[in-house]
């Protein structure tokens, strides 16, 4: 089972939209130096949006490599790393999934398709299904897309029918749909929040873990949170979360990517811009970024 803090990456590009490889290997070290559980790449913080098939495979390939290599040399067990998918139609979905099903990967992310026609229920359990099973590949549902949601009730009776969608993202600051799917988890399945700013309570709840940008910004106060709750020091916990809570407040805007970019460049990992048309935030945003960074980090 996946579990503990699950980073989602950004996606470093270069001044020619094109992926920084460099960068992107820089952050994977960053990573699993602050003792993450696993990682997450393409998904919303990583642009996933605006990636090719063939770039969601190099991407994955690069974090497996630097997983590998950091495995070698520290003597632990390898991390495990999810892949994103954020697509408008089955066929579309399947050329992203399919051009990693060849890898060592442990599930797949995928977001409804939700671009201006809101799928039925139905239809959005017959998509999580066909990539599932013609991928052979485990699904985590990303419940994310406000007008494409899944109630939590639609989500236990998937998971229930549909051996290989192995549990949840729970997105979108929905702490009650969070605690009704945990309330009512069908067995073997879990439960990831991204509550970005509720972290503790998400876990005073039960859920498995997190894949969200905050532990991105922030991955080694995000691991000490999720390990002062499992050693019940909830003093320790409270504090962590009132400086998540903190720097949440400066994340949560416009030009999400960038800004967890701009964290990221300022604690030294170069992680380059955003993919255009989104642009790096302003200067007088980095310096509200570095003073909260100082406050908090």
């Amino acid at each position: 089972m996946l579990y503990g803090i699950i980073p989602p990456l950004v996606t470093p590009f270069d001044d020619r939209d094109e992926i920084d490889e460099d960068g992107l290997r820089a952050e994977v070290q960053f990573m699993l130096n602050c003792g993450v559980h696993g990682l997450a790449v393409c998904g919303s913080t990583g642009e996933g949006y605006t990636l090719l098939p063939d770039e969601t495979r190099r991407i994955v390939e690069i974090a497996i490599d630097e997983v590998r290599n950091y495995a070698s040399r520290v003597g632990h067990p390898q991390v495990p790393i999810i892949v994103g998918i954020i697509a408008n139609s089955t066929r579309q979905a399947l050329q992203h999934a399919i051009s990693v099903r060849d890898l060592p990967v442990a599930a797949l992310m995928v977001t409804p398709p939700h671009y201006l026609f809101t799928p039925s229920e139905a239809e959005m359990f017959a998509y999580f299904r066909a990539i599932s099973e013609e991928t052979g590949l485990p699904v985590i549902v990303y419940n994310v897309v406000p007008w494409a949601y899944l109630s939590a009730d639609a989500l236990v009776r998937l998971m229930t029918e549909t051996n290989k969608v192995i549990g949840v993202k729970q997105s979108a600051g929905d702490l009650h749909a969070l605690a009704w799917l945990l309330a009512n988890l069908p067995e073997g399945k879990f439960v990831l929040t991204a509550v970005d700013d509720l972290l503790y309570p998400s876990f005073l709840l039960g859920a498995h873990g997190a894949i969200a940008g905050i532990c991105t910004a922030a991955p080694k106060l995000s691991v000490q949170l999720w390990d002062a709750v499992k050693s019940g020091e909830h003093d320790l916990a409270l504090n962590c979360h009132l400086k998540l809570l903190n720097l949440w407040r400066f994340l949560n805007a416009p030009n999400f990517p960038a800004r967890v970019k701009a964290a990221l460049i300022l604690q030294g990992v170069p992680v380059g811009q955003p993919r255009r048309p989104l642009k790096p935030i302003t200067d007088e945003e980095i310096s509200q970024l570095r003073s909260v960074l100082k406050d908090e980090l």
